[in-house]
């Protein structure tokens, strides 16, 4: 079974993710040559990039392959069952909640444009309940008692 180790990118790190998005020959360090450090993982072989304030440690559960418009070219998405996770202490808030506003996490967009996250707020849906509140935080279903 195969291992990966996803890495947040973020808009401080912007710069060494273009670098490392290049198509390189195999053996080429990438993390290296886009000047960031590899950290040790704890539950799989694949290293962490250390820069990057938090880190998935995964094994592979599927690869989707999708179609394309270009002949002989495809696209993948690749799930995995995360197996360890590790967030930097300064991006966590006295609520237990990460901070993602001072993260700025990317996202591509398309074409050669990524954004940033920078603003982030709550909506909740009018009549949410509790339970359902807690399910969407991770926290579970909390049984009632009779």
């Amino acid at each position: 079974m195969g291992e990966f180790v996803f890495n947040m990118a973020t808009y401080a790190l912007r710069d060494a993710v273009v670098l490392s998005s290049s198509i390189e020959e195999a053996g080429v360090d990438e993390m290296a040559a886009a000047g960031l450090t590899a950290a040790d993982s704890r539950l799989v072989k694949p290293p962490r990039v250390k820069e990057s304030p938090i880190n998935l440690e995964c094994k592979h559960h599927q690869t989707l392959v999708l179609p394309s418009d270009t002949p002989g070219m495809f696209n993948s998405v690749v799930i995995g069952k995360v197996v360890g996770i590790h967030i930097a202490d300064e991006y966590l808030r006295s609520d237990g909640k990460i901070d993602i506003a001072a993260i700025r996490p990317l996202a591509r967009m398309g074409y050669m444009d990524y954004t940033s996250v920078s603003d982030v707020f709550e909506m909740l849906p009018v009549g949410t309940s509790e339970d359902t509140i807690r399910g969407m935080s991770g926290g579970g279903l909390v049984a009632k008692r009779a």
